[in-house]
């Protein structure tokens, strides 16, 4: 596997990519010393030394005393668990601590990027109460299922429109739809509304409103293309449906 793939995760935990690079190596090879870690990376001296410092200072490495300064990499699993800790820690404190949020009224979001419009999204079902409207390629809902099988736990409603019925979802209502498979649409306690395209690609683009006008007029298409799937038979029931 690349080595990019490896630098670019580590870096999601507070690494930058010259430490994440140097972790790695550790990581790899057991305790080295800043000369052998330059040597195996090609990264110059006075850098893998910077970066040995902060990684240390970061609880990513230990460094071990002895007749020369030798470092080893904290298990991996570890120092996930000891970031997701601290940021766990530090959003209760930034949720009881931040100064009263100016509310401004509704308006009109436009969400860029693959990554952003997902995050979005997951927020969104996170927060949902009654109901979930989802429409989506098969692939894309299938990685919203922990989000959306939690949702179905909590007796919240969920339609989904795609072009496969998805595996693990029992007791949502599906409705086969064909030729969107990079469009997605989701609308959640008839509040809020986003739509536009997402491939995963950061020139994806969605627009995001809880303007009630938008909300309404995206519901209501989805519900005429669920009625129009219903009289073609191409509805799942969930149980209890006639």
């Amino acid at each position: 596997m690349d080595d990019m793939i490896y630098v670019e995760k580590l870096t999601a935990f507070g690494l930058t990519r010259q430490e994440a690079s140097i972790y790695l190596c550790l990581y790899r090879n057991g305790t080295l010393t800043g000369y052998e870690a330059a040597k195996l990376t090609g990264i110059s001296r006075s850098n893998v030394y910077n970066a040995l410092a902060g990684l240390t200072e970061k609880g990513a490495a230990y460094l071990l005393e002895g007749s020369s300064s030798r470092y080893t990499a904290v298990p991996v699993g570890e120092l996930c668990d000891n970031k997701l800790r601290a940021l766990a820690d530090a959003k209760i404190w930034l949720e009881q601590n931040m100064p009263k949020a100016f509310q401004p009224s509704d308006g009109y979001i436009t969400i860029v990027g693959g990554q952003q419009i997902q995050d979005k999204m997951h927020h969104m079902m996170e927060e949902a109460e009654k109901r979930i409207y989802l429409a989506a390629s098969p692939e894309r809902i299938a990685r919203f299922r922990p989000e959306l099988s939690l949702l179905l736990v909590r007796r919240v409603k969920v339609a989904l429109l795609s072009a496969r019925e998805p595996e693990g979802l029992k007791g949502a209502a599906f409705y086969r739809t064909e030729g969107k498979e990079e469009q997605v649409r989701l609308i959640v306690d008839s509040r809020y509304a986003l739509t536009g395209e997402l491939t995963g690609s950061p020139q994806d683009s969605c627009l995001y409103s809880g303007q009630r006008v938008f909300v309404d007029i995206l519901k209501e298409a989805m519900r005429n293309e669920m009625k129009l799937i219903e009289l073609t038979g191409k509805k799942k029931k969930t149980k209890g449906e006639a």
